[in-house]
């Protein structure tokens, strides 16, 4: 869409809100979560619907920051010409998005008080560090994104923290947990955080591909991700490296951690990150590259919908 004729609508729709990537980012732990809490007879579908709000809101006040950051600290970026026209017109203000940015985390903030009324001390920690990786991504003196170091935090956030976090408040009302220190063998039980890690992974996808295709602009603006750092050559072989896991792990499921055969469903999905990879192997335009972000966002909420399914 041409940046003089895009609407603020299509502004606030498609290029901040982004469901297409940020709906299945948040959908995928909880629907793993909810997986397991079936599994283990727990589940709590009011608490479930409540992490999903708050972590998705979290997700869009971190979205938001970055274009924020982005804006005030390159006003004439090449990379996102229609938010820069949308700021010359009118469209939209850096208040704008300050003022999104706090209604995310206070309405974010609101759910997780539900939460923690129901579930105890814990959720107040789970929700202000998730809250903080957030913010830290793309804001502060030293931005974590343009440090190199958004992989491990996309996979720890967005994988193991969502995972178990979802789990944990659909299980602590029915099992009475409310101290802090009951949070440990409640939520970070071995099979939590192992349920987590191909949903880190494939999350994580989606951030290498956004890097990717963003290289060349990340080198004018001096950040350093690890497609910068490392070259996008090494990026893709960390793509292939976290896909295959994502496909060899649910054996570990079924056959290390007592699961039933179910546990191969995500298995199903197999076809979609074919695809995916290979175009990541032999795309090299951004233009050829922004559609493989939502690609990669579904084929993460395909996969952890299987696995949901299996787990269950």
């Amino acid at each position: 869409m041409h940046a003089h004729t895009i609407s603020r609508r299509d502004i606030w729709i498609h290029m901040l809100l982004y469901p297409g990537h940020t709906l299945p980012t948040a959908a995928a732990p909880v629907m793993v979560a909810v997986g397991l809490a079936v599994h283990d007879n727990v589940l709590a579908g009011g608490p479930a619907l409540a992490a999903l709000l708050a972590g998705w809101l979290i997700q869009l006040g971190g979205v938001i920051t970055d274009n924020y950051e982005n804006l005030v600290r390159h006003p004439n970026d090449r990379e996102h010409p229609a938010l820069v026209h949308g700021l010359g017109s009118g469209a939209l203000t850096l208040f704008g998005l300050k003022a999104a940015i706090s209604a995310c985390y206070l309405v974010a903030m609101l759910a997780g008080a539900w939460l923690l009324s129901i579930a105890g001390i814990a959720v107040l920690v789970i929700g202000l560090a998730s809250i903080a990786a957030s913010w830290v991504y793309s804001a502060g003196p030293r931005p974590v994104g343009s440090l190199g170091l958004a992989d491990p935090l996309f996979f720890v956030f967005f994988g193991t923290v969502s995972v178990i976090g979802a789990y944990y408040v659909q299980a602590a009302p029915l099992l009475g947990v409310s101290d802090f220190w009951q949070f440990v063998p409640t939520a970070l039980h071995f099979t939590a955080v192992a349920l987590s890690l191909p949903v880190g992974a494939l999350t994580t996808n989606i951030l290498i591909i956004d890097d990717i295709r963003d290289c060349e602009f990340d080198v004018e603006k001096g950040k350093r991700t690890v497609a910068v750092r490392f070259g996008i050559e090494w990026s893709r072989r960390e793509f292939a490296m976290l896909l295959i896991f994502a496909y060899v792990v649910p054996l570990w499921f079924w056959l290390g951690l007592g699961f039933s055969v179910w546990a191969l469903l995500p298995i199903v999905s197999l076809p979609l990150a074919i695809g995916l990879v290979r175009a990541v192997f032999t795309l090299d335009k951004f233009s050829d590259l922004v559609p493989m972000t939502p690609k990669a966002a579904r084929l993460l909420l395909v996969y952890s919908a299987l696995l949901a399914v299996g787990v269950a």
